[in-house]
């Protein structure tokens, strides 16, 4: 993130007022690449072509937090990858991990990753080290480590329909995956720390944990995430989850999250209310069907919607319920920045 931007992050979390609304979105290689002009596999694999187009996004649009800010990724292959997935990249296509558990009995086998060596771990610290320059020169840092939730990590390793089957079913063989995952998680979060000093903030992406009802929450989710969310000793805990939102939202301050990005199909004051007053808001827009297959004005109708949704406007990034889908044009993102500024 820019450090002024970064700056600002920080007194929204501790509660002072900024003087203006903030525009955020979570941008990645759903997005980067088309809208950069270039393939997925470009992207992915020249740090030259990654560097110029998070710069090419940051400077075109200098007044949006662009959260984490220069991510280091692989799609959904980058934490399967450390336990072992076979990797499956073809062109401009999001990339997949097969699974490597027929059940959760499997589990069992499956080895503790070495964060430091196993799969693309060490490719996404090298980036990141080879453009660390290069991201200060342009007035930026690394602010975040980044994980994908164990519950995300879980499905990609045996597939969604069968980890959920084994939550209801066998709530033991469960447990001691997510235990695994969790440990994984944590010495990833801390490995990157400690690559990057300048890291103060961890993203968890995990849609998930939406599927789940509070008795399920309560067992597999809370004591996994409380875990996570304290092991990095940060200031920013961000959690991305635009699935179902309303039993996470209520269990965002137990779980230690301080910045929540949640669906479109919950309004901000709905969130807002079951959240509570301590936790920043990033929201909610629909992403795919206005952001990026909207008009402008329909984009700056979707705005107005979301302010009119709270009438307090503290802790709140403006965003998209979701990350930044593929195809959206600078025309709806300037619409989104400008309808904030005329609703402020």
């Amino acid at each position: 993130m820019r450090n002024s931007s970064w700056d600002d992050l920080i007194a929204l979390i501790d509660g002072k007022k900024l003087g203006y609304q903030p525009v955020g979105f979570i941008i990645d290689s759903p997005w980067i690449p088309g809208w950069y002009g270039i393939s997925k596999i470009d992207y992915y694999s020249s740090d030259e072509l990654w560097l110029k187009s998070n710069l090419k996004a940051a400077n075109s649009f200098p007044d949006v937090w662009f959260m984490p800010g220069f991510w280091s990724e692989y799609g959904m292959c980058t934490e399967p990858s450390a336990f072992g997935s076979r990797m499956i990249f073809t062109g401009d296509a999001l990339p997949h991990a097969e699974r490597i558990l027929a059940d959760i009995s499997d589990a069992e086998r499956l080895p503790q990753p070495n964060v430091r060596t196993d799969g693309l771990l060490p490719f996404i610290i090298n980036r990141l080290r080879i453009n660390e320059n290069a991201i200060l020169d342009a007035d930026h840092q690394v602010r975040f480590a980044v994980a994908r939730g164990p519950f995300n990590i879980a499905s990609f390793l045996m597939g969604t329909t069968e980890f959920m089957i084994a939550l209801a079913l066998d709530p033991d063989g469960s447990h001691r995956l997510l235990r695994k995952i969790t440990g994984f998680i944590c010495d990833w979060l801390a490995w990157q720390k400690e690559c990057f000093p300048s890291i103060d903030g961890v993203l968890i992406l995990d849609d998930l944990i939406g599927f789940v009802g509070d008795a399920e929450f309560n067992e597999f989710v809370l004591p996994y995430f409380r875990k996570i969310f304290s092991s990095p000793g940060v200031k920013v805990k961000f959690l991305h989850n635009d699935a179902d939102g309303i039993i996470t939202a209520r269990n965002l301050k137990e779980m230690g999250v301080n910045l929540f990005n949640f669906s479109f199909k919950h309004s901000m004051g709905e969130i807002r209310d079951l959240s509570g007053p301590g936790v920043v808001l990033l929201g909610n827009i629909p992403p795919r069907d206005v952001l990026a297959a909207g008009t402008p004005a329909q984009v700056e109708a979707a705005v107005k919607k979301a302010f009119a949704e709270t009438g307090n406007y503290d802790r709140i990034i403006w965003s998209a319920g979701g990350g930044m889908p593929p195809d959206v044009q600078d025309s709806n993102i300037n619409a989104f920045i400008r309808s904030v500024r005329d609703e402020s």
